[in-house]
């Protein structure tokens, strides 16, 4: 693996961390949303992350793609946001506008707790990615100073 090979697969590791915070932000900014456009409470929002496919622009000068062992390595990519299918929150609120017939009203199937760990978890991931670029650069000047010495 090249050093461009791996900056790029790090930079795709970023963009996905910073769509997974941007989506964990709207998830807690409509936690008490009970009625949306289509109808019915915000449903909470999960990522699906893929491993990006392999392709020949990312081979390297030698035109092997991929790791030591010979598999892919092209880095991650999102290829889908989807709602989460857990049931909604009930809350016993018979004066509110979006109460059923017993009083109670459908809320988000957000919980804050779950979403600042899913937060902690990717930022961690980017500061890890974003690590990996600069030694990536570190190793390269390194590099660079001994071969022209």
């Amino acid at each position: 693996m090249g050093f461009y090979s791996s900056i790029e697969i790090s930079a795709s590791g970023l963009s996905a961390e910073r769509l997974a915070m941007d989506v964990i932000a709207n998830n807690i900014a409509n936690v008490n949303t009970t009625h949306t456009p289509q109808g019915g409470p915000f449903k909470r929002q999960l990522l699906i992350f893929a491993q990006k496919p392999d392709t020949p622009q990312n081979a390297d000068s030698m035109g092997v793609t991929g790791d030591a062992t010979g598999n892919g390595a092209a880095g991650v990519e999102v290829v889908g946001i989807v709602p989460d299918q857990s049931p909604d929150k009930m809350v016993f609120d018979p004066t509110n506008p979006d109460a059923d017939a017993r009083g109670y009203v459908h809320m988000p199937n957000v919980e804050i707790v779950k979403e600042m760990v899913d937060m902690i978890s990717a930022s961690r991931a980017y500061q890890a990615n974003v690590t990996a670029i600069q030694e990536a650069r570190s190793m390269d000047t390194a590099t660079s100073k001994i071969l022209s010495s």
